[in-house]
């Protein structure tokens, strides 16, 4: 355990960002699920409604630093070519 004042700041500072993150990744992943089972659905119309949701989400996701920005990328991109093949 941290005995310097710093540290100690610094710990606590850690746990707020975890949790406050991985609120953020479950996020992510609930609006790359949406995304999907309405491509898995056939429903070209409410996949492109999702994915644009989803778009905005990620990007902002990634802005915050939960995601790198390739990475967010490419989860964009996968999700377009879902779109696509269904289309």
């Amino acid at each position: 355990m941290a005995n310097i004042a710093s540290a100690k700041k610094r710990a606590r500072q850690t746990i707020h960002k975890r949790v406050i993150k991985g609120s953020l990744r479950s996020e992510l992943r609930t609006v790359i699920k949406r995304v999907e089972k309405a491509c898995n659905e056939g429903n070209v119309q409410s996949a492109t409604t999702e994915f644009r949701n989803a778009q905005s989400r990620i990007d902002s996701i990634a802005r915050k630093g939960v995601l790198h920005k390739n990475t967010a990328a490419r989860h964009k991109k996968r999700l377009v070519a879902a779109i696509k093949s269904i289309s």
